[in-house]
């Protein structure tokens, strides 16, 4: 009888598929769906808690978005995304439909007009795990440790599965066994894994993060754009609302003093949001140094699907003519950080982006002052070598000018490259600008003396520098930014 009992399953309410063609009332019906059945697990946990008897398991389904086509047409071949790649049938998995509202409509919205076909929503068969029903971070294990509970809970509820959270769709080598075909890069559960992954890294909530991302590898940056920002704040036509800071501490615009108390202990990579209401604001985060951040924060991040990020740190120097507080514009990247080589072969070209390039350019030569050929005693384009071991100058020196020569290197940093490269993994448009602050192989080596007066002199200069060029991305339109380099023959709908 046990047993019996063991093997009933009690489901959510269902929602077969219905068809729309309004893509803001598919969205209203993706969040209802979502939240009602999201609620049936969270009041079955309750009840577990409270004491209530739950015989057999409790289960209920992610939404899904479908989409059916019989024909190759579409409508404009300059787009890089809102199309599927051939005819057939394309879903994917919708997890905090409400969050990401805006896109969802916008996405939908293009699929409809370029294939002329309805959008239908409804229940998938993909279960929603205990833990990603409930949005805030709740520890779900230390709730059931308390009720002292006599089942585990994977005999009642649906925990996180990793064979359905991997990234083999935006990798290229996802297989679909049913025919059918993504729409989307991510699952929902390999989605809510990251919103709780950001939380935990950044101490922000995934909805603060903004469109336009800022990478650094120092915290003089980030103090500079807690200045920067409150600054922009207090300007009634700048655009911004508020400002975030770890711990969701929230400064609106107008106020003197923030709604909720400052961390005491920052996270491991804090995360700064200077918003707007459309969510074109500009999020700022402090990886600190090295690829095995600069990785982890990307790919959480990506699921967010920003317009573009840009990194902007400290660099090495690696020629003679240049000198402390020049800027490097990086074209290519030498891939020695060994963080993504399982999920993108080393052998796969970085791209440079047009349009980040000419937006960076273009904000050097506004911030600075100078421009045209003269630009070039401030700032030099070319290659740029991530490495994975912050200690390389004690490395065979003869042999490491041998290889920066071959490659045409001129600067050398830790997280450039896998930023980039994860950028165009996930199709989200990068760029890198650095700063020389060290020449190590011509005798300056960065020394607390030399390193602070650098930091006084050059931090702000580079940020203004990285802040204007957000904003002349955020003047481009989306299709227009978003490049068809970083698509691939068979491409997912969704940008």
């Amino acid at each position: 009888m046990f047993h019996q009992a063991a093997r009933r399953v009690r489901h959510a309410p269902s929602h077969p598929l219905e068809v729309f063609t309004d893509a803001d009332k598919a969205v209203d019906r993706l969040i209802e769906i979502f939240e009602s059945n999201t609620a049936f697990l969270r009041q079955h946990f309750q009840e577990l808690l409270e004491g209530k008897e739950i015989s057999g398991r409790v289960r209920a389904f992610y939404p899904q978005v479908r989409i059916v086509t019989d024909s190759h047409v579409r409508l404009d071949s300059r787009l890089s995304y809102g199309f599927v790649s051939r005819p057939g049938t394309h879903a994917s998995t919708i997890t905090r439909p409400d969050l990401f509202r805006h896109y969802l409509v916008s996405q939908l919205s293009l699929l409809m007009k370029n294939h002329d076909v309805p959008i239908q929503v409804g229940d998938s068969d993909m279960p929603i795990p205990l833990h990603f029903a409930f949005y805030d971070g709740t520890h779900v294990e230390g709730g059931a440790a308390a009720a002292n509970l006599d089942r585990p809970l994977a005999d009642m509820f649906d925990l996180p599965d990793l064979t359905v959270m991997d990234d083999s769709i935006a990798n290229g080598t996802y297989d679909p066994a049913d025919g059918v075909m993504p729409l989307a890069s991510f699952t929902a559960p390999r989605v809510d894994y990251s919103l709780h992954r950001l939380q935990h890294y950044t101490a922000t909530k995934a909805e603060h993060f903004q469109n336009y991302v800022l990478f650094t590898n120092y915290q003089f940056y980030i103090d500079e754009f807690c200045r920067m920002s409150k600054e922009l704040l207090s300007q009634p036509d700048s655009g911004y609302e508020s400002f975030v800071s770890p711990g969701n501490v929230v400064l609106e615009a107008g106020q003197s003093q923030p709604d909720g108390e400052e961390l005491t202990k920052l996270p491991q990579m804090p995360a700064y949001h200077l918003k707007r209401a459309d969510g074109s604001g500009i999020t700022m985060v402090n990886i600190g140094v090295g690829p095995s951040n600069a990785k982890t924060i990307t790919d959480h991040i990506a699921v967010l699907r920003p317009h573009v990020w840009l990194m902007l740190g400290h660099c090495a120097g690696l020629r003679n003519s240049q000198t402390l507080g020049d800027y490097v514009l990086a074209h290519g990247y030498v891939r020695e950080d060994n963080v993504l080589d399982q999920d993108l072969p080393i052998w796969v070209p970085i791209p440079p982006l047009a349009e980040v390039q000419v937006a960076l350019e273009d904000a050097v030569a506004e911030i600075t002052g100078i421009d045209g050929y003269e630009l070039k005693r401030v700032m030099r384009t070319g290659t740029v070598v991530s490495l994975d071991n912050r200690n390389w100058e004690l490395w065979d020196q003869p042999e490491l000018v041998k290889r920066f020569s071959q490659s045409r290197a001129i600067a050398l940093d830790m997280e450039s490259a896998t930023i980039a490269a994860n950028g165009f993994r996930f199709r989200v448009p990068y760029g890198t600008l650095l700063c020389i602050s060290d020449k190590p192989l011509h005798g300056e080596l960065k020394l607390p003396g030399m390193a602070t007066d650098f930091y006084k002199r050059q931090v702000a200069q580079h940020l203004q520098i990285g802040i204007r060029a957000m904003e002349k991305m955020r003047d481009m339109t989306a299709e227009r930014l978003h490049s068809r380099k970083l698509r691939s023959f068979a491409e997912t709908a969704f940008q």
